[in-house]
């Protein structure tokens, strides 16, 4: 990606620690960290049911910041790179809701190592990025950067800069009033209609995220070649049915939670071929035309 000369975001709270009084670490391993993988897509937003799961893993100071940490220069270059990413959402969402007559609220990013608080409970880094729409802030340990090319072999700026702009796409949700609807119905249906519900949450913060890609490409020439590839390698390699394969040698299509490799990137590819926010809608369609 071309970030020359691109502003930072100061909409970012920095809890990074060096992990003595940063809590318990939880997924080392290259079988935890495809675990850690499954269970990052598995939140879709909502990460509250992770969470729970991790109650009580977590020492009280898991949010607080260690004075003796010192982050490596490749740690600093990726959270420069996420107050630019997360900047440029701010300047594409800002715009995009103005033109609907709204006011875009933007999120915080939280940056954290190990462990972190959050209004929706405390998550390990084993959970990986979650967006919390009760306070709504994005979280990141940024060593998911960093496992997603070592374990699944997703790599590239573009592709980093997915993630973070999927989490920003349930913000927008959350904004619009979808993603309070959708968990809304999810409380009142079967365990399988449930789960068909968050498939359709986390296939729309693809598109979402591919919105964002396009009009930050219009405004800011921010594409470069191979981008594109990396961003809808890195959908594919997190669809349910590739990561549960790769975990256990099958999938169980009832159980998931995210969509196919080929449904994240189709609707990722939709909304960066179009860029509009109205062909986004996959909730009134049948789930088999997802």
């Amino acid at each position: 990606m071309n970030l020359n000369g691109r502003r930072e975001s100061s909409n970012v709270s920095d809890r990074r620690s060096g992990g003595g009084g940063g809590g318990k670490k939880i997924g080392a391993g290259i079988g935890a960290v495809i675990i850690a993988a499954i269970i990052a897509w598995i939140s879709g937003g909502n990460p509250l049911d992770v969470l729970i799961s991790n109650a009580g893993s977590f020492t009280s100071g898991s949010s607080q910041v260690s004075q003796n940490y010192t982050p490596t220069e490749e740690e600093e270059e990726l959270a420069r790179f996420s107050r630019q990413i997360l900047a440029g959402t701010e300047d594409v969402w800002t715009k995009i809701f103005a033109r609907m007559g709204k006011e875009y609220e933007a999120p915080t990013l939280v940056l954290y190592t190990d462990a972190v608080r959050s209004a929706c409970g405390d998550a390990s880094a084993s959970v990986g990025p979650f967006y919390c729409s009760a306070d709504e802030k994005l979280y990141i340990d940024l060593s998911f950067f960093r496992d997603m090319r070592k374990t699944l072999g997703a790599d590239g700026d573009f592709a980093y800069a997915y993630v973070i702009a999927h989490e920003v796409g349930h913000h927008v949700q959350h904004l619009l009033g979808i993603l309070d609807e959708a968990h809304s119905q999810m409380n009142r249906v079967s365990e399988t209609e449930a789960n068909n519900i968050s498939v359709r949450i986390e296939l729309q913060a693809d598109f979402l995220a591919g919105v964002w890609a396009y009009h930050d490409n219009e405004m800011f020439s921010s594409i470069e070649d191979g981008d594109l590839e990396e961003a809808l390698d890195a959908s594919m390699k997190i669809g349910d049915d590739y990561l549960q394969k790769r975990a256990r040698g099958y999938s169980v299509p009832d159980s998931f939670t995210h969509g196919t490799s080929a449904q994240r990137s189709r609707w990722l590819k939709k909304g960066l071929s179009t860029g509009d926010l109205s062909q986004g809608d996959t909730f009134s369609i049948p789930y088999s035309s997802l």
